[in-house]
Formats: C-alpha cells, sequence, structure tokens
C-alpha cells in the first residue's frame, strides 16, 4: 500500500464529506492505493456515524472510535499503530490542511528519502492571538531540539516513512513536537514544505490559548526525558552529590572555626547558634534526598504500561480491530 492518511477529529462532522471525497479525488488522479484512518476523539456530535456511512461506501475509509476525549497525540498514536502505508500523512479533519499537498509530500519521501517531512503553514489565516505566540513557540522549539530548518512544528500536514511512526511513541500532547521524537529515535532526515493553509470553513477551533503554556511544559519535559529519562540518576546524583558536599565542607569550616576559638582562647558560642550551622545542615539534606530521587528514578526509568492504553469503541475495517467486551 502507497499512502495511509490518518485524521484526528473532534467535532467535525460537517467537514469529513468533503475532506474525504476530496482526499479520493486526488488518490485516484495520483494512482494510489491508500487508506484513510479517522480517528474519532470522543466526539459529542455525528462524527462517528459519517464515518460509519463513509466506511459502508469505500473500504479504503477504516475508522477507530475512543470511548472519550483523550487528545490528538493519543489519537495519533493510535493511528500510527494501524497504518500499513509506506507513507503516513496526517492532517486535521477542518479543512485547513489541503489534500493537494499529498502527491508532493509522497515524492519528498520516496524520492528525496526524507524520513519526515514538516508542513510549513507560511500564509496563515489564523488571528494575531494565535499566530504571534505560534511564532515564539516555534522558535522556542528550534533552539532546543536542534531542528534548525522547521518553522512550524505543530502543523498537522505531516509525511512519514512508516518505519519512523512505528519507532515512535506519541502521548500526552506530544504531537506538537514530533519531529523531536523522531529525531530523538534517530530518524535525522527531516524536511519542510510550504503548504497551502485555509480559512476554517466549518465549526470552530478546538484549542485554546493554553495549548501554548502546555506546550512549553511539554518541551521541557521532552528535553529532560531525552537528556536525562534514561539515566536520571546524571542529574538528580549529580546535583544531589555536590550539594551534600557543599554542606558537608560548610558544616566542616563551622566546626573548624569553634574549635579554633577554643584552642586560641577566645570567644565562641555553640555551633547551633549560626545560623550557617543550619543552612549547611539543609543543603546536606536536600542533597541526600537529590541522591535518592535520583536513584528512585533509575529504578523507574519513566516505564508505564498503561501509558497508550485508551478505551476503544468501536474499529471499522481495521485487520486488528478488536471486539468491545
Amino acid at each position: 500500500m502507497d499512502i495511509s492518511v490518518i485524521v484526528p477529529l473532534y467535532n467535525e462532522a460537517e467537514s469529513l464529506p468533503e475532506l474525504q471525497q476530496w482526499i479520493e479525488r486526488v488518490m485516484l488522479a495520483n494512482g494510489f492505493s491508500y487508506e484513510v484512518i479517522y480517528v474519532n476523539d470522543g466526539s459529542t456530535d455525528d462524527s462517528w456515524e459519517v464515518i460509519q456511512r463513509l466506511a459502508a461506501g469505500n473500504p479504503s475509509v477504516k475508522g477507530v472510535c475512543f470511548r472519550r476525549n483523550y487528545g490528538k497525540s493519543p489519537a495519533l498514536n493510535t493511528g500510527f499503530r494501524r497504518a500499513k502505508g509506506d507513507v503516513v500523512i496526517t492532517m486535521d479533519a477542518d479543512l485547513q490542511d489541503s489534500p493537494d499537498e499529498i502527491p508532493e509530500l509522497y515524492r519528498m519521501i520516496t524520492q528525496e528519502k526524507y524520513d519526515l517531512v514538516s508542513g510549513w503553514k507560511q500564509k496563515r489565516y489564523d488571528p494575531l492571538s494565535k499566530t504571534i505566540p505560534t511564532k515564539l513557540f516555534n522558535a522556542t522549539a528550534r533552539k532546543v531540539s536542534g531542528i534548525k530548518n522547521l518553522h512550524d512544528f505543530n502543523c498537522g500536514l505531516k509525511a512519514y516513512r512508516n518505519k519512523v511512526v512505528k519507532h515512535i511513541e506519541v502521548y500526552g500532547d506530544m504531537h506538537r513536537y514530533i519531529p523531536y521524537l523522531a529525531k530523538n529515535a534517530g530518524f535525522n532526515r527531516i524536511g519542510e514544505k510550504v503548504v497551502h493553509h485555509q480559512a476554517r470553513k466549518y465549526g470552530t477551533t478546538k484549542f485554546g490559548l493554553d495549548r501554548f503554556v502546555n506546550g512549553y511544559l511539554d518541551l521541557a519535559t521532552l528535553w529532560f526525558t531525552n537528556k536525562f529519562g534514561v539515566k536520571p540518576m546524571h542529574f538528580f546524583g549529580l546535583l544531589g552529590s555536590l550539594m551534600f558536599l557543599l554542606g558537608l565542607v560548610a558544616v566542616v569550616i563551622v566546626g573548624a572555626l569553634k574549635l579554633k576559638a577554643m584552642y586560641c582562647g577566645e570567644h565562641y558560642t555553640l555551633v547551633t547558634s549560626s545560623p550557617y550551622f543550619y543552612i549547611a545542615l539543609t543543603t546536606m539534606i536536600l542533597g541526600t534526598q537529590l541522591f535518592l530521587t535520583g536513584f528512585i528514578g533509575e529504578l523507574v526509568v519513566r516505564n508505564s504500561p498503561r501509558r497508550n492504553d485508551y478505551e476503544i469503541e468501536e474499529e471499522l475495517n481495521l485487520d486488528t480491530a478488536e471486539k468491545p467486551e
């Protein structure tokens, strides 16, 4: 199979028929063998019923329906696990991403041998309240990730080699940093393509300004787990050891000053009367706690067997579909 198109969605019933027709036209015109996997992220409108009708009329349409809303990252991860195409395309369901970009994205993956190609909405039809924070966010992401050639990390329109999506895990809200996840997994050929961005035709955006705050927190988490996630002792153990040694040296100095005063017959006070003694003692305690945190983290190594365990109510036309209990 040439292409798998993964479309995560939440309350996009109005746009789905038009999007599917558009995708079908592009695939037919280019002779691609394909599948379209719609991941319904707990929609409260008629989105799942629309997907069922589309699947009934076209066996290339497949669907996954979550019992409740989990978010875009779980939806993408679920689609990635089921994708069979040599090239995997992700796009949003709101018609702001153009399926006409698919042939060129496919060519860049198959002929130019990119691992991942990310879209760049160079000309956006969004308000300033969204575009300005987006520019700041992308500048920070470029700096932290080291992927200097990407201008739009969060663009929903991306293309991947199938091997890439099978070797990355997208959880929480990490869909914003899929290129960074791919780089950390060893897929370094990451390209960019300027794509056409359209104004939303139906409904309203599902994202608020809080996503920018969460985005920076997720970026910090990803940076930390990439650098110290496998070896947390390298961070907590080193910091804890330094603090403990600093506190120990301070205690020795306080004690030595008192002994010197006693030996020389000078006036002296109890060690416990000095504020530096308590500062040193606190530093030693904190250092010990940080060291133990690193040791415990080394045992856990952030493994959670249920991190991507989502309640799926129903699937359509998928060989891996599990019957709901």
